[in-house]
């Protein structure tokens, strides 16, 4: 299924598969599968059913790294847990000219160590070939954000989605205006996306996810357009 929202081209279906058929993207931006172990948490955890939800939907056995081609974009930037970092890390170096290791800081973490650290932090990795370095003033170009954690209804339905504040300070330093997220979830890249002014191509496998984000992007066009007006 292929469904089009103004500058927005969402497609339901495997990533691993489409991906490669859409060509050249200025910046893939993707908040694929963490790879953890999803066990343990007491009795934090059976009050709250978002690591049920991310285990039952596959959400902690990590990804195929070659879904990054650098033939298909001029920059990237890949969410990941702590742990996928030494090995994310060099294949990006391999693939592309420069990378920076950024960090969203949450300012509600959740109180739990399961024998790590406390999860204050999550990670993402922006890598870049020639002309697709970051962009933005002097003030954008800070490698942390700090923002809340979704919570409740903010989460549409979904266990690892991203906030506004996050994904809005992301296009502002990724170059170019075609972005490509290829594990879409609810749309967030999307969202923030349009509203840089961007073409926003999606891919995700999970139909009901799909549908909210097909909801969101379109709510968000028609914002954009009643703002136009």
């Amino acid at each position: 299924m292929i469904v089009r929202i103004g500058p927005a081209t969402l497609h339901l279906g495997d990533a691993y598969q489409i991906r490669p058929t859409l060509g050249f993207m200025d910046a893939d931006v993707m908040d694929p599968p963490y790879e953890f172990r999803a066990t343990g948490g007491g009795h934090y955890r059976k009050n709250r059913k978002g690591m049920d939800q991310i285990v039952d939907e596959g959400l902690d056995q990590g990804f195929d790294h070659r879904v990054i081609n650098p033939l298909l974009c001029g920059a990237a930037i890949v969410f990941c847990h702590n742990d996928q970092l030494p090995k994310l890390l060099p294949y990006l170096d391999g693939s592309f000219k420069r990378q920076a290791v950024c960090i969203w800081r949450k300012r509600n973490p959740q109180p739990v160590a399961n024998k790590h650290y406390r999860p204050v932090f999550e990670f993402y990795v922006h890598a870049w070939n020639d002309g697709y370095h970051p962009q933005g003033a002097l003030a954008d170009l800070d490698r942390q954000v700090t923002a809340y954690s979704p919570r409740g209804a903010d989460k549409f339905g979904h266990p690892t989605v991203k906030p506004d504040a996050v994904m809005d300070k992301i296009m502002a330093n990724v170059a170019g205006e075609r972005v490509c997220d290829p594990f879409m979830g609810t749309g967030s890249t999307g969202v923030a996306a349009l509203r840089a002014g961007k073409q926003f191509v999606g891919i995700e496998k999970n139909p009901t996810h799909f549908q909210t984000a097909v909801d969101r992007i379109t709510a968000t066009w028609h914002s954009i357009q009643q703002e136009a007006a």
